[in-house]
């Protein structure tokens, strides 16, 4: 059977996750809506609180998986890490907002691509 782009895309968010905890970060929130706003992974780095949004594809014939962040989406996903910051009261938090693009091409090892401070 093959896989949706709903799975392709929970698939990587599970791959950034733990890319990320490899890292020593802390992931301290996924999937978080505000209203039709969403950010994919909330972390920490202990430096900063970081909104990740994870791009994945299954090959790069249309491109790389980072170029599907469009403004609207980064409009978006500032919404939502607001919301999310003044609902835990962090509002003297600083925050990054980063990328993670991921290549799964079949059952190959995946490609991962960190951005880091990828918009502001």
């Amino acid at each position: 059977m093959a896989k949706t782009t709903r799975d392709i895309g929970s698939n990587g968010e599970d791959i950034a996750a733990a890319y990320l905890e490899s890292k020593d970060w802390i992931v301290l929130d996924r999937n978080y809506f505000f209203e039709k706003a969403e950010v994919d992974i909330v972390a920490t780095d202990r430096n900063y609180i970081v909104f990740v949004e994870v791009k994945t594809r299954s090959g790069t014939f249309f491109g790389r998986p980072e170029e599907y962040v469009t403004p609207q989406k980064e409009k978006n996903i500032k919404k939502a890490a607001e919301a999310w910051i003044y609902e835990r009261k962090m509002e003297t938090a600083v925050v990054r907002f980063d990328i993670i693009s991921i290549v799964q091409k079949g059952n190959e090892a995946p490609e991962i691509s960190h951005f880091e401070d990828a918009f502001r």
